[in-house]
């Protein structure tokens, strides 16, 4: 047994074997916590999951950010910076770094043990995503804290949707990156089913302003989940909307009215998908 699966192994047998665990919500953050401590411990282990984890964001952000015509320094680039770190964070870690571990849990039979006992499935799938959402939001914290103290950032116009964004941004990925591991045999194929949909959350309204893409590609980035997430936390942060208009904190919550349904419709298809297509064992 490699010692990855021990590992997942032992995790599996403190849930299931270490007498009954309490019911109710202490009983069930502490069975995610569990899975969560494995698998921050499995990413510790593995160079490459770290470095995508932790270098490639930001390598990313600073990328995008650079190569904006009106990228001078200002609290405008510093909002740029929080909202391309943000994205590539959730991209990365809880999007890609969540399908790698899916698939090779599954491939493990890992999953297979855990459902077997008293984590159920929504407990699983979270704790097998928790250290890539930790990892995540520290990031953006992190950049938050880099655009205040050296891009002059003022006090974000609402942080209320940027909370909103960042925690339904999360929300959104994870069942997505359970649906990708239906056409991901191995981790090795991580690679390569899952940059569709890096690339496609990347170009419209990050790496492209809405208003340069075609009318038809347009329409259609206008209800991708990161398209909409962008949104919000430019909204959050600067006050500023897609039109180029600036509202006070009153007004934006009326200018996130759709950008919240479209990721709240994400939510719901999302988990309606997950629970049709995600296998919890390998295909023979």
């Amino acid at each position: 047994m490699t010692s990855n699966s021990q590992t997942t192994h032992s995790a599996t047998t403190r849930i299931t074997a270490a007498g009954a665990p309490r019911s109710g919500v202490a009983g069930r953050a502490r069975r995610v916590r569990s899975l969560g401590r494995a698998e921050a411990l499995l990413l510790m282990r593995n160079p490459i999951g770290l470095f995508i984890a932790l270098a490639l964001p930001a390598s990313f952000a600073v990328m995008v950010v650079n190569g904006q015509p009106n990228g001078d320094a200002g609290s405008g680039r510093g909002a740029a910076i929080v909202v391309s770190l943000t994205a590539f964070a959730l991209l990365s870690n809880v999007y890609y770094n969540l399908v790698t571990a899916l698939v090779a849990r599954r491939e493990e039979l890992v999953l297979k043990r855990l459902r077997t006992g008293e984590t159920d499935d929504a407990e699983i799938i979270a704790g097998t995503s928790l250290p890539s959402v930790a990892i995540a939001w520290g990031q953006t914290l992190v950049g938050l804290a880099a655009a205040v103290a050296w891009f002059d950032l003022a006090w974000p116009a609402n942080p209320l949707l940027i909370l909103a964004a960042v925690v339904l941004g999360t929300i959104v990925l994870i069942p997505i990156a359970a649906v990708s591991t239906a056409i991901t045999r191995t981790v090795e194929m991580a690679q390569v089913t899952a940059m569709p949909v890096i690339i496609i959350s990347m170009v419209p309204g990050l790496m492209l302003p809405l208003a340069e893409l075609p009318g038809a590609a347009r329409r259609v980035a206008a209800f991708l989940p990161m398209t909409r997430m962008v949104e919000l936390l430019h909204l959050g942060l600067t006050g500023t909307t897609t039109r180029g208009t600036t509202v006070g904190t009153a007004a934006s919550f009326g200018a996130a009215v759709v950008p919240l349904l479209v990721l709240g419709a994400w939510v719901v298809v999302g988990v309606m998908a997950t629970r049709r297509w995600f296998r919890w064992e390998p295909r023979h």
